[in-house]
Formats: C-alpha cells, sequence, structure tokens
C-alpha cells in the first residue's frame, strides 16, 4: 500500500514551535496519522506511542487514537523488541508472532513500530500502528513515518 506522507509532514511541522512538549508532539503525530490512514475509511486501524516505565519494565500508553489500547505491556512484543534494538519493525502478519505478540485488538493482522530515536543515539519511546489487514505496512511506511517524526521535533532531522 502506497501511502501520502507529504500532507501529513506538512499538518505537524506546522504545530513545532518552542515549548511545545513531547506528549503534545505525540499527540500531533497520532491525530495527524489518524485523519489521513485511519478511520473508517483507511486501513490503519489504531496509532499510538508507547514509553518505557520509570523502572523501564514495561511500556506505558501514550497519546494515541482513536480507542484506547493494552498498557502497560511487556517489552517481549514487537514496541518492546523496536525499542530494545532501536530499530523499526514491520510485521506482515501478527499470527505468525505467538508469544511475542500482545494482544490489544483481535481483528488487528500487521503492525508497524518505529522508536523514537533521542540526540543521544537512545530510544526513548515508540510509535506503533496497527492494521486488521495481512501486509499492510512496508518500508516505505517506515520511512513515512520517521519522516513525520522528525517533521514534529520527535526525531533529530539527521535520525529520520
Amino acid at each position: 500500500m502506497r501511502r501520502d506522507y507529504g500532507p501529513v509532514i506538512d499538518e505537524v511541522s506546522r504545530g513545532v514551535r518552542q515549548g511545545v512538549s513531547d506528549e503534545e508532539r505525540m499527540q500531533r503525530v497520532a491525530d495527524a496519522v489518524w485523519r489521513a490512514f485511519g478511520g473508517p475509511a483507511g486501513d490503519v486501524s489504531w496509532v499510538g506511542f508507547y514509553r518505557p516505565d520509570s523502572a523501564g519494565d514495561h511500556l506505558v500508553l501514550g497519546p494515541r487514537r482513536d480507542r484506547p489500547a493494552c498498557s502497560p505491556i511487556g517489552l517481549h512484543g514487537v514496541c518492546g523488541q523496536a525499542l530494545g534494538r532501536a530499530k523499526a519493525m514491520v510485521v506482515e502478519d501478527v499470527r505468525t508472532l505467538g508469544e511475542e505478540y500482545i494482544v490489544c485488538d483481535p481483528a488487528d493482522r500487521s503492525e508497524l513500530v518505529v522508536p523514537l530515536i533521542g540526540c543521544d543515539g537512545r530510544p526513548w519511546a515508540v510509535i506503533d500502528l496497527d492494521s486488521h489487514l495481512v501486509d499492510a505496512f512496508g518500508e516505505a511506511d517506515v520511512r513515512g513515518i520517521a519522516d513525520v517524526l522528525a517533521a514534529a521535533g520527535l526525531l533529530p532531522p539527521a535520525a529520520a
């Protein structure tokens, strides 16, 4: 599936200014991605952020659209693996993951997780996109979401 991330990048970059918290930037990204690719007409069934808890043992749900999700979640899942490896993960079919998959919506079939890497090179959060379709995400989506995160000021521009 080809998604046009240009309008999403334009939308989130308009809201980037001094003093805007990471939480506000994440919410702006979640809202923009949801408007572009989610909802009844889209193929993204959920979008949201997870951050490590204070002990670093679990991930806690942050800004998201459109419905709640599991929280906290273990680090064994795709989000935790992407955070720990500091590497994006594309899962064509979540049914192939077995115990590595944390089921929040049993209708979800594919997933994209992109870590947010700080200027120090360490991941500090992930953005998670789900779809009810198998093979809904690819490498173009990894690049597109990274560009959206950079436009929002959530990734250093060189990391995008």
